[in-house]
């Protein structure tokens, strides 16, 4: 039996401005998924048991399938290839959390020991990002870079088709965030696709929007290197901002915005491609931390109570 692991994640600053070239800041989280293949005689069986969103699974079963296919050409393997893949973990099944490039990588991981394959990380972090394409047609490449190697790191996508760049960003320590589920399972590839649609026919509007995300995402990597939480909550602030003008929120993530910074959070925003999926809040200290997830649990969302700035576990 093979075992393999991914991390989760959470983008503080760039979703979706990512795609285009424009630099990022992610962290894996420490939740992950966990992933064991077997060897059977003959198909593919899948089991997942990951808690998280109702439905999560069955919506993503398709873009599942083909994400292993995927895996198998780029690693080797027949299309034939059989076995028996089990999911679980304690990354929820929410989307916005990077659960499919944690479980891409999971499964690569299994698959490669399980058939005795030696791959490094950078050679896993690609093949992760192959299976990515089922999922999210033209991902950017942060999900699974931050599933593979885990830390808060510095993103930008190679857009002339080279190795993407990205480095570590070292803060004085792991800080309490939330990451609340609207419980909508959202169609990220859906989401991608409409943003580029948008911003190919009204530059006018976009360009400026995706320069306001590139000034962002230094500042905010100012911030964090300064471990000024204040300024990072400030900036995840007009972040969020910035994704309502690109038109991937919608009203149960600024809900949950909007209470997340009532309850003291220093920051809050969508986290992933929108449209549903997932909101984070900054909430430094264990205290602040359960204050604002209690209470969004009141009102009936699902919550993970996580870090950022975690290093590779």
């Amino acid at each position: 039996m093979g075992k393999g692991s991914g991390y989760g994640k959470v983008i503080l600053f760039g979703e979706h401005f990512v795609v285009h070239g424009v630099p990022g800041i992610v962290s894996a989280t420490d939740a992950k998924t966990d992933a064991e293949v077997r060897k059977i005689p003959q198909g593919i069986t899948i089991k997942d048991d990951r808690k998280g969103s109702k439905g999560y699974a069955e919506e993503k079963k398709l873009q599942q399938i083909e994400s292993i296919e995927r895996m198998l050409k780029i690693m080797g393997l027949p299309q034939t290839t059989a076995m028996s893949i089990w999911l679980g973990g304690d990354l929820p099944g929410f989307s916005g959390l990077g659960a499919s490039a944690a479980s891409s990588v999971a499964i690569a991981r299994a698959i490669a020991e399980e058939f005795t394959l030696h791959f490094s990380d950078e050679q896993i972090n690609q093949i992760a990002y192959e299976a990515e394409k089922a999922y999210a047609g033209n991902p950017s490449g942060i999900d699974n870079t931050a599933a593979t190697f885990g830390g808060l790191l510095w993103f930008q996508k190679n857009m002339r088709g080279g190795s993407d760049i990205f480095e570590k960003i070292l803060i004085k320590k792991p800080v309490e965030i939330i990451i609340a589920s609207t419980g909508i399972v959202a169609n990220t590839k859906a989401m991608v696709e409409g943003v580029a649609q948008r911003k190919k026919a009204n530059p006018e509007k976009y360009n400026p929007l995706f320069k306001q995300a590139e000034e962002l995402a230094f500042a905010g990597k100012k911030a964090l290197l300064n471990f000024d939480l204040k300024k990072v909550g400030e900036l995840m602030n007009e972040n969020h901002r910035l994704l309502q003008e690109i038109e991937v929120s919608c009203k149960e993530l600024d809900y949950l915005v909007d209470v997340a910074r009532r309850e003291g959070a220093l920051g809050a925003k969508l986290t992933g491609g929108g449209g549903g999926g997932c909101m984070t809040a900054l909430t430094p200290g264990m205290d602040l931390q359960e204050k604002v997830a209690s209470t969004i649990e009141k009102e009936g969302f699902q919550v993970l109570r996580t870090k950022i700035g975690v290093q590779k576990l």
